[in-house]
C-alpha cells in the first residue's frame, strides 16, 4: 500500500505539469489581454504594464518564469487587477472558506443521500421508494440558483431561523451548505439505490441471512459496505469540485470564497489567478481520487495495491 501511495504521489508531478502547460497555452490563446478596458488605456501605459509583469516576453519564457516561481518560492504570481495582493493572498484568505463550505456540503450530501438510497432499495416499489427518489429528483431538478433564494425567503426572511447571508458562524453555514449539498445528495441517493439493489441479490447476502444474522447486521456489515464502493468513486471528483468553491452559492449568500475570483479572473484575463485556481483544483482532484482508491482497500478486502 505504501509503495502504491508513493507511486501515485510521484505521478502527481507530471499530471500537474501537463495541466499547467495546457491551461497556460489556452489562457494566452484567448483574444484580448489583462489590461484591455472598455475605455482603452494609452499604448505607453499598456507597454509599461506588460513589461512590469513580463508579458512582453515570449510565451514559453513567461511559462518558465511562472513555474519557476511556484517551484522555488511557492509563489503563484501577482494579481493584475490589484497591485497590493498576490494569488497566494487569495488562497490564504478565501480557499479555507470555500473548503469549509465544500466539506460541510459533502457531509450533508452523504448524510442525506446514503440513507435515502438505502431506504429506497430496501423498500423497492413502495411508498418509501417513491418518496426517496422523489426527494432525489427534486435535488437534481432544482438548481442552486433557485434553491438558494428559496431557502433565504423561507428560513431567513419568513421564519427568521438563520441569517440571510454571511459566513463564520454555524447559523450562517447551514443554508449555503444545504443548498450546495442537495444536488450532490440526489446523485448519491440514486447511485446508492442502484448499487444496493444489485448487492442485496448476491449469493453472499443470502448466505449471511441463512447463517441467522440479523437483517440489520446483513445490511450494514455486508450489503452497504460493498454497495458503497461505486458511491465512493464519485466522491473524489465531487469533493474536489465542492471544496474549491462554487460561484453561484457563494454569490447568493455573500460568502467570501474562491469561486468569485476564479470567474472574474477568466473575464479579466488574469492569467496567474486562472492558473492558480485550476492547479489547485487539479491537486484536490488527484489527492481525493487517491483517497478513494485507498478507501477501496478498506471496503473490499479482495482489493490489494502493490
Amino acid at each position: 500500500m505504501l509503495r502504491y501511495i508513493v507511486r501515485r504521489l510521484l505521478w502527481l508531478v507530471p499530471v500537474l505539469f501537463f495541466i499547467s502547460v495546457i491551461t497556460f497555452a489556452l489562457a494566452h490563446a484567448v483574444p484580448g489581454g489583462p489590461f484591455d478596458r472598455e475605455k482603452p488605456l494609452p499604448k505607453e501605459i499598456i507597454a509599461n504594464l506588460n513589461k512590469h509583469y513580463g508579458l512582453d516576453q515570449p510565451v514559453w519564457k513567461q511559462y518558465v518564469d511562472y513555474i519557476g516561481g511556484i517551484v522555488t518560492r511557492f509563489d503563484f504570481g501577482p494579481i493584475y487587477s490589484s497591485r497590493s495582493r498576490r494569488v497566494n493572498d487569495i488562497f490564504a484568505d478565501h480557499l479555507p472558506v470555500s473548503a469549509q463550505l465544500g466539506i460541510l456540503a459533502l457531509l450533508i450530501a452523504i448524510g442525506i443521500g446514503v440513507p435515502l438510497g438505502v431506504l429506497a432499495a430496501l423498500k423497492q416499489n413502495t411508498f418509501w421508494d417513491y418518496l426517496s427518489m422523489g426527494v432525489a429528483t427534486f435535488g437534481i431538478a432544482v438548481p442552486n440558483i433557485v434553491l438558494g433564494p428559496l431557502l433565504i425567503v423561507i428560513f431567513a426572511l419568513t421564519l427568521g431561523w438563520f441569517p440571510v447571508a454571511g459566513w463564520g458562524t454555524p447559523a450562517k453555514m447551514i443554508m449555503p451548505a444545504f443548498a450546495l449539498g442537495t444536488g450532490s445528495s440526489a446523485i448519491i441517493a440514486r447511485l446508492t439505490r442502484a448499487s444496493m439493489l444489485q448487492v442485496i441479490r448476491e449469493d453472499y447476502i443470502r448466505t449471511a441471512r441463512a447463517k441467522g444474522l440479523s437483517e440489520r447486521t446483513v445490511m450494514i456489515r455486508h450489503a452497504l459496505k460493498n454497495a458503497f464502493i461505486p458511491v465512493a468513486t464519485i466522491l473524489g471528483p465531487m469533493f474536489a469540485a465542492l471544496v474549491t468553491g462554487t460561484f453561484i452559492v457563494e454569490q447568493i449568500f455573500a460568502i467570501p470564497g474562491l469561486g468569485k475570483y476564479f470567474i472574474t479572473s477568466i473575464t479579466n484575463r488574469d492569467y496567474p489567478v486562472v492558473m492558480g485556481a485550476i492547479l489547485m483544483y487539479a491537486l484536490f482532484l488527484v489527492l481525493s481520487n487517491l483517497m478513494v482508491d485507498i478507501t477501496y482497500a478498506f471496503l473490499d478486502p479482495r482489493i490489494r495495491y502493490t
